[in-house]
Parts: structure tokens; C-alpha cells; sequence
């Protein structure tokens, strides 16, 4: 696994010492770094942010942040490394003073539910899109139960690709340990459509501030 990870960045990036929040996208299995940057525009988003590349490369451009062995139900370890790599490159490239807010799709989504399971107190309104949560007890799991931080979780009613019990584990973990805002959208299949970001784009001008996205 390459732990040194790559990035593309907004054009403000070089000001984030400025922000209270940086946020970070964080994309699916096979895809890479030039994917969810996107997000940005369509949801108005007015923090500096980065766009990460998933540590194993799967040839043809694409890279993903663990092997998928058995759907729904990848291994712990894989993940907390992935989720290790993360760390570092926001150790590396984020001051200490500076929260993340991770906005993450599919396997990325699960990775933005372990950045907030990993290190609660430098995570904000994080944003799983397409995702699930890891059946393996995390560092901050307890701290979580108690002080039940804000986080948005969206999929579509016709998703396949994401395994029923993953489904059924994040619906019963995520209520316990944040103060989730759950959407399900009706005939969307493993993607994200207009509804989805316009409820995105509320969640965070909810969270953060109205500065912090613009109107739609």
C-alpha cells in the first residue's frame, strides 16, 4: 500500500490556515482523486479543500481504499490502515487547529464514517454518501455514544451495490453514536443525484455556517 497519498486541491488551498474547516472528498472503489472535486461547485461549498487519492492502485486510473473480499464486510485491518494513510496526509498538510469535514462516497463514505470513528474530536459534519460504517469496534466508538456528533448519511432506495448488512450495521451503529441525518432516495440507484446534494448543502450550512456553502 502506498501511504504517501496523492491529492488535487482547491484553488484557495494555500489560505486554509485562515478556515476553522477544511473539507476533505474522498472517492469510491475505482475511481481517484479527480472524481468527487466536483462536489465542490455543485454544492457551493466556500472552504478550502482536498480531493484524495485511495492508496491501492487498481490499473486504468483507478484506486481503491481496501480489496474487497467479502461485500459489506471487509476486514478491519485494511480499513484502519487506509484510514492510518488518511492521518497522515492530514497531519502533513492540515493545521492541528484545523477540523476536517470528510465528504465521502461508497467505499470513500465508509472512509469518512472512520476518520470521525478514529479521531471524533477533529472531525465535523462528516458526509457518507453511498456508504456504510465497519463492523469492528474504533478508538472513539465510546466517545461517540455520548456526544453524538451531527453526520449525514444519504443512499439510494434501488443501491446494489452496497450489501444489505451493511445496510442493517450502519442503521443500527450510526443512530447510537451521532445525531444522524438519514436520507433515502427513492429510485436512485449506487450514484448521487440533485436532491441528495441540495440536503448535503443544508446539512452543512446547518453545521458550519451559512458562510461556509453558498445558496443554491
Amino acid at each position: 500500500m502506498n501511504t504517501t497519498l496523492r491529492d488535487v486541491r482547491s484553488q484557495d488551498w494555500a489560505t486554509n490556515a485562515a478556515s476553522d474547516a477544511v473539507a476533505l472528498f474522498l472517492h469510491g472503489f475505482g475511481s481517484n482523486e479527480h472524481d468527487l472535486g466536483s462536489l465542490a461547485q455543485a454544492l457551493g461549498l466556500n472552504l478550502p479543500w482536498a480531493s484524495l487519492r485511495a492508496p491501492i492502485e487498481l490499473g486504468n486510473g483507478g484506486a481503491a481504499w481496501f480489496s474487497i473480499t467479502t461485500p459489506g464486510n471487509p476486514e478491519a485491518a485494511p480499513v484502519e490502515a487506509a484510514s492510518d494513510a488518511i492521518w497522515a496526509w492530514v497531519e502533513a498538510n492540515v493545521d492541528p487547529d484545523i477540523r476536517i469535514v470528510p465528504i465521502g462516497f461508497s467505499q470513500g463514505g465508509l472512509m469518512a464514517s472512520q476518520l470521525l470513528r478514529a479521531r471524533p474530536e477533529r472531525v465535523l459534519a462528516p458526509v457518507v454518501l453511498g456508504g456504510f460504517v465497519l463492523g469492528a469496534p474504533q478508538p472513539g466508538d465510546e466517545t461517540l455514544r455520548s456526544s453524538r456528533p451531527p453526520l449525514f448519511w444519504g443512499r439510494g432506495s434501488e443501491d446494489r451495490v452496497i450489501a444489505p448488512v451493511a445496510i442493517t450495521r450502519s442503521s443500527e451503529y450510526l443512530p447510537q453514536h451521532t445525531s444522524l441525518i438519514e436520507r433515502v432516495y427513492p429510485g436512485l440507484a449506487h450514484g448521487i443525484n440533485a436532491d441528495e446534494l441540495d440536503d448535503v448543502r443544508d446539512f452543512l450550512a446547518a453545521e458550519l455556517g451559512a458562510h461556509a456553502v453558498a445558496r443554491a
